[in-house]
């Protein structure tokens, strides 16, 4: 796992990111730029290259080629220069869908495709660029560089409902009850298969130790974080089956793991593989049905469709709910007629 080094050198950490990564026992032979660009998160193939041209790459203490073939246990340790940016978040005028709004919180409905808050490579068109302008001022806690307002996410292609905080006191209240997981989490997700009951899913979830931008189930605290989700049955469409999930904590792509886990990927996710046709026959007619409903959601079907929380001033419990988007629910009724049609034949 890479961790970041310790130099007592402030101005140095920022402008630089420093890395050491252990392979693990079963590290199988791979050259040292594809094992980095596999372990780095938030890089690209020529800023590792330029690394290793500059001398900064070290393999067990010694200077390693981009041809060195990484083993077991190596120790590998990095100088990556970060990108230089501005940290500064800037306000642009894009449009929001707001659900509810008072002076201490705001409720949006995100469409799918829209980034939460700036990052690698998306500095702008994010949603906190569309609240900085929104609003005159956006409440930051420690720790939340970048993120101001935000005190939870969704992923980029996950449509549905966040909270926003529009002043520290709501900010505050808020954080404890994601904390205290106290927070009502409702989402809708079309999976591959065709699940038997009810369930909960729990485990460890971390970083996948040869793809960073995908999350793993762990068996052990020391490779992740706790995670608990409890899903419910919604309509079984045959090949697939529509379920409501409920979270009880909130790690990164936590549902689209857990589903995978259990060998129900989401419907059209690829970076999960649900992207790929996973049940159903061997006709072409099929096989064009899935195709076309993947042109319709051309993204992991999930709907953040409740949310629920005791407002910072009222001390009320409120809760909103919105509908699933056009593309989910255009694929969905797609799948509705499809099973029709099996049941009518048999």
């Amino acid at each position: 796992m890479a961790e970041e080094l310790d130099f007592q050198d402030q101005d140095e950490q920022e402008l630089f990111e420093h890395l050491r990564i252990e392979a693990d026992k079963g590290q199988a032979p791979l050259r040292l730029d594809k094992f980095l660009m596999n372990r780095v998160e938030n890089t690209s193939r020529n800023r590792i290259q330029h690394a290793i041209e500059a001398e900064t790459v070290f393999v067990n203490g010694k200077l390693a080629k981009a041809s060195y073939k990484v083993k077991p246990l190596d120790v590998i340790t990095l100088v990556l220069p970060d990108p230089p940016r501005d940290t500064e978040v800037y306000p642009e005028d894009i449009p929001l869908n707001i659900l509810f709004e008072d002076d201490d919180v705001l409720l949006v409905n995100k469409e799918a495709g829209m980034v939460v808050h700036p990052g690698y490579n998306n500095y702008t068109g994010t949603l906190v660029n569309a609240l900085t302008f929104h609003l005159n001022q956006l409440p930051t806690m420690p720790g939340n560089t970048g993120r101001p307002g935000l005190v939870h996410r969704i992923d980029k292609d996950t449509s549905g409902l966040l909270v926003i905080a529009k002043n520290e006191w709501a900010m505050t209240h808020l954080a404890k009850q994601f904390f205290d997981h106290s927070i009502k989490r409702q989402y809708v997700a079309l999976v591959w298969g065709d699940l038997s009951e009810d369930g909960t899913i729990t485990g460890y979830i971390g970083r996948n130790l040869k793809d960073r931008r995908v999350m793993d189930m762990y068996d052990s605290e020391e490779k992740g974080k706790w995670s608990v989700t409890h899903y419910r049955i919604l309509e079984r469409l045959g090949y697939v089956t529509l379920i409501e999930c409920e979270l009880e904590t909130g790690r990164t792509h936590q549902i689209r793991t857990h589903l995978k886990s259990i060998g129900h990927p989401l419907f059209s996710d690829e970076l999960y593989g649900g992207s790929k046709i996973l049940k159903g026959t061997v006709f072409n007619k099929y096989k064009q049905f899935v195709h076309n409903c993947f042109e319709l959601l051309p993204r992991q079907a999930l709907h953040a469709r409740s949310l629920g929380f005791v407002h910072p001033r009222t001390k009320q419990f409120v809760e909103f709910e919105v509908p699933l988007p056009e593309d989910f629910q255009q694929a969905l009724d797609k799948w509705r007629s499809y099973s029709n049609t099996m049941d009518a034949q048999d």
